[in-house]
């Protein structure tokens, strides 16, 4: 469980800041170092979601997600997870690369900045081609933060790192349009100084020159106050690479035009985000 605001708080915020829709996204982790501490209850989770969503109906939309981490070997067991669960929203997420813990000092140990975020790109790409493999291909439908090594390398080192990845975005950009994953655009770098969105604004362009159609959104929000931060940027993005928003439900994306008001400050109205996070 990565986030204790209670999800009608959420929903609440998101009505506030005009937001067409909601989707959480409770972590979910497999990892053996996770595992243990990975506290999700997905019968109290959805009772929760639906809860809300047949109070709030006529007001927003409010999708039930998942947020998955992936490591080496444990598709498996991620899919007999997912197998029997109705989420309208499956995030793939790359916290741990090389057995390394991105968040963690000690995931950076030895290596420079630069390093650590070819590692953790390679990692992704590698990844990706995984999960576009049968029996995997269809499992997830969003690759979270693509390059979400740069809030950890600025964090740890003052500088983002991406300079000399280009070979590596376009590898993850092209697997996930062979694997039919939707990148997201993760708003939460912004609020938290690093600079720009994950991805920023040149990744999301070159997605569009790929052949891409749509990206989802996600302020990533660990507290109601976050719920659609900065997504007057991330629809500007969107805009000027000629994209559409993905929205999903029932595990299937539709894709919709960006309202292109309130662009000057503010959250983006008639937005849908594809994830926040709240109490499950």
């Amino acid at each position: 469980m990565d986030c204790l605001t209670d999800p009608e708080d959420n929903v609440r915020a998101a009505l506030e800041a005009g937001l067409a829709g909601i989707t959480f996204t409770e972590h979910f982790d497999l990892h053996p170092h996770e595992r243990a501490g990975c506290i999700y209850r997905h019968d109290e989770y959805s009772q929760q979601i639906r809860r809300l969503q047949r109070e709030y109906s006529s007001h927003l939309r409010i999708g039930l997600g998942i947020e998955v981490g992936y490591f080496d070997g444990g598709l498996d067991g991620i899919a007999a997870f997912l197998v029997d669960k109705a989420f309208d929203l499956v995030i793939l997420s790359f916290h741990y690369v090389d057995d390394r813990p991105l968040h963690l000092p000690a995931g950076w140990a030895g290596l420079d900045a630069a390093t650590g975020m070819r590692r953790y790109l390679q990692g992704v790409a590698d990844g990706l081609e995984t999960c576009a493999q049968s029996p995997y291909r269809g499992l997830f439908d969003v690759l979270g933060h693509l390059d979400l090594a740069k809030r950890y390398s600025h964090r740890m080192f003052g500088v983002v790192a991406m300079e000399e990845c280009a070979d590596l975005v376009d590898r993850i950009l092209s697997r996930c349009l062979e694997a039919a994953i939707v990148p997201e655009i993760n708003t939460s770098t912004i609020r938290q100084g690093v600079g720009d969105a994950m991805p920023g604004v040149a990744v999301v362009r070159r997605y569009a020159e790929l052949g891409g159609r749509a990206m989802s959104l996600g302020s990533d929000a660990h507290r109601a106050t976050d719920i659609g931060a900065d997504f007057d940027q991330a629809a500007a993005m969107l805009i000027d690479a000629g994209l559409e928003q993905a929205v999903f439900q029932s595990r299937h994306a539709h894709y919709r035009p960006v309202p292109g008001r309130t662009l000057q400050g503010g959250p983006a109205q008639g937005i849908e985000p594809s994830r926040t996070e709240g109490r499950g």
